[in-house]
């Protein structure tokens, strides 16, 4: 690393004010903060010395994905070869599945970083560190066989509609991974629901089982089935649904992979527990007042079951934790995140053309986040104001 320090500090005066590559400045600055700690700090009055900056916090967000990404491409050639009727070896399934998979992170990064960069160069600014998480979550989040240029074109849309026209990082409203999400689903409905899509091939038919199919859990709750089944017809076991042996979006079927996620968010306190545990505690509380009525087979489902199918545990550790889009006050994060919670069960359970809810619901919050923000910082004045003793 000596040596790449060396290189860098060598060529660094060309890419400065004067230098022949200035324009250029903000392209290497990004390089050279990704790789090195910048050595920028506070010359007057008190301040923290820290080495974790925006970089590696967002590296850390990327780290806790792995899990799920990896557990993503090994479910992903599992269902294929369940789909058409193969047994393989482990590293043939995840060999399969990655090479579905790294195609869909490769175009995410390479049109977001690229956006990125351009707007860097023309507002001659720092280029934002915001898309190394956006880049694995619009992957992680979309079905499996979803054409590559439909990535590029959300990515494009999340990119410049979602946060480069509020200001760029730090400044958007809505979750810039959801917003892609979004997009397409209501451009592209065919290509982000049914139960074509979340198996490889299966939409080709090409090999395909008679019979199987690739129903989701919530899909078939939605069509009024009591007893969950996998493509072959045999019942999904808990372990199944907690591991993660289901179909769906690439990233969000185990909850167990995203729960050692959300413990390296945690640990490293990256994450806000309080954002996570009232996501879960929300949806509990809906499940089981849905429970009590149980006119259809949604609302049947077990409420502690509700919280590991779905993308429920991805949204809750991954996008409603968002530091931008979240509430910032402490009380506002248990508010916003059981609202979260409680309105992605409801919307999953009463709109049964769209049995999955909790992408709406994040967005939805997102939106209201200031305002929660806004009535805690009040509430909290009035309780001071009360306390306070006026002297004559």
């Amino acid at each position: 690393m000596s040596g790449l320090r060396k290189f860098i500090d060598r060529i660094k005066p060309q890419f400065e004010k004067g230098g022949r590559f200035e324009k250029l400045h903000s392209s290497f600055d990004a390089f050279e903060t990704f790789l090195f700690v910048p050595d920028k700090v506070t010359t007057k009055g008190a301040h923290i010395r820290d080495s974790i900056d925006m970089k590696r916090t967002m590296a850390i967000v990327v780290l806790a994905m792995v899990p799920a990404l990896l557990f993503g491409m090994w479910n992903v050639g599992y269902q294929h070869f369940l789909a058409i009727g193969e047994d393989k070896l482990f590293w043939e399934v995840f060999a399969f599945g990655f090479l579905k998979v790294f195609p869909i992170i490769v175009v995410s990064y390479v049109t977001g970083l690229g956006i990125e960069f351009i707007f860097a160069q023309i507002r001659g600014h720092d280029v934002n560190e915001g898309f190394l998480v956006t880049g694995m979550l619009i992957p992680l989040i979309v079905p499996v066989d979803v054409p590559l240029w439909m990535v590029a074109l959300a990515t494009v849309f999340a990119v410049i509609i979602g946060k480069e026209v509020f200001g760029g990082t730090g400044m958007n409203i809505l979750n810039p991974a959801l917003t892609a999400r979004a997009f397409l689903f209501f451009a592209y409905p065919s290509e982000m629901s049914g139960n074509l899509v979340w198996i490889s091939g299966l939409n080709k038919g090409e090999g395909i089982l008679d019979g199987f199919s690739g129903e989701t859990i919530l899909g078939q709750a939605a069509a009024g089935n009591s007893t969950f089944l996998n493509g072959l017809h045999n019942p999904y076991s808990t372990w199944d649904m907690f591991l993660g042996k289901i179909p769906g979006s690439i990233g969000e079927t185990s909850t167990l992979a995203i729960l050692i996620g959300a413990f390296i968010l945690l640990y490293t306190g990256i994450g806000s527990w309080k954002i996570i545990t009232s996501v879960f505690a929300g949806g509990l509380v809906m499940g089981l007042i849905l429970n009590l009525f149980a006119v259809n087979t949604l609302m049947e489902i077990p409420a502690w079951e509700h919280l590991i199918i779905g993308g429920f545990a991805f949204g809750a550790v991954f996008m409603a934790t968002d530091p931008v889009t979240a509430t910032q006050t402490e009380k506002g994060k248990f508010i916003y995140g059981f609202l979260i919670g409680f309105l992605a069960i409801l919307i999953r359970v009463l709109n049964p053309a769209y049995p999955e809810g909790v992408m709406l619901a994040i967005l939805l919050m997102n939106v209201f986040s200031p305002l929660i923000d806004h009535y805690v910082v009040e509430a909290n004045i009035k309780k001071r104001l009360k306390r306070a003793r006026v002297s004559s």
